[in-house]
């Protein structure tokens, strides 16, 4: 069997990054390619990230969270990434279309961690009386690989395809409001794009929480009080372009907002 260049891989996956630009399909080159080696990868871009742009972790975020989304993956199973210092924007923020390669936007509950956690075993309990608070969120996913033909693997190797999160106007208490429920709205200049709710996450958002906890915590790593984690996408993924204004509000948590230039 044909070895993969992983750390040619690896360079290809930073440079897309830096250069704002797409590369063609990963498992198109290697089919071969396993879904530990692209969590090698993600992990020896993000090692590069740090050590080069000085680029610092804050938090998690959880991908492939729908059995739609699972289905059209051919996986069981979550996915996730890292988010970082510099994809961090403040609520209202507005973001150059052109430094991103084809982005959309994702409501989410995003979780801030205030005592570690770590699995396995861990329960929607034990995550609810982790959080400090959960606040409304926009994830911006971005692909790297070329017109999003990916597999998960292509994914995950691309930090599970997260590029900016942006965090909203308000923080509540997780414990008064049961999140599955929590319905959300989005709109996209002024219209409903989509409408979801906490359910959509794994049944409840943080059912998406304990099984990063459990995943990462079956490989030694906790999640750290500060983090952020973000729960993954309560309905459908909006494309966004230059000149669009993005709100999403979700019920009795708060909005937040963001437009693209």
């Amino acid at each position: 069997m044909q070895s993969i260049p992983l750390e040619q891989l690896s360079d290809e996956l930073y440079r897309a990054l830096k250069d704002n630009r797409a590369i063609a399909p990963l498992t198109e080159r290697h089919p071969q390619l396993t879904l530990q080696q692209a969590y090698e990868l993600q992990l020896s871009v993000l090692a590069r990230r740090q050590r080069e742009d000085s680029e610092r972790v804050i938090g998690k975020k959880i991908g492939v969270t729908s059995q739609a989304v699972m289905e059209q993956l051919k996986v069981d199973q979550p996915d996730f990434g890292h988010l970082t210092s510099s994809m961090l924007r403040e609520d209202g923020a507005a973001i150059p279309a052109a430094s991103l390669v084809a982005p959309k936007a994702e409501g989410e509950i995003a979780f801030l961690l205030k005592d570690d956690l770590q699995g396995p075993g861990l329960t929607v309990a034990d995550v609810l009386r982790a959080t400090e608070c959960v606040m409304p969120c926009f994830e911006i996913v971005d692909s790297r690989i070329q017109d999003w033909r990916i597999r998960i693997q292509d994914t995950v190797a691309d930090n599970a395809s997260s590029a900016l999160f942006v965090l909203g106007d308000a923080a509540v208490d997780p414990r008064n409001l049961d999140l599955a429920l929590v319905g959300m709205t989005l709109e996209l200049n002024g219209e409903i794009a989509s409408t979801g709710a906490g359910a959509a996450a794994l049944g409840h958002p943080a059912n998406a929480v304990a099984w990063l906890a459990n995943t990462l915590g079956r490989l030694g790593v906790p999640l750290r009080a500060g983090e952020v984690i973000l729960s993954g996408a309560l309905s459908t993924m909006v494309p966004v372009k230059a000149g669009d204004t993005l709100r999403m509000t979700l019920g009795g948590i708060g909005s937040a907002s963001v437009r693209f230039t």
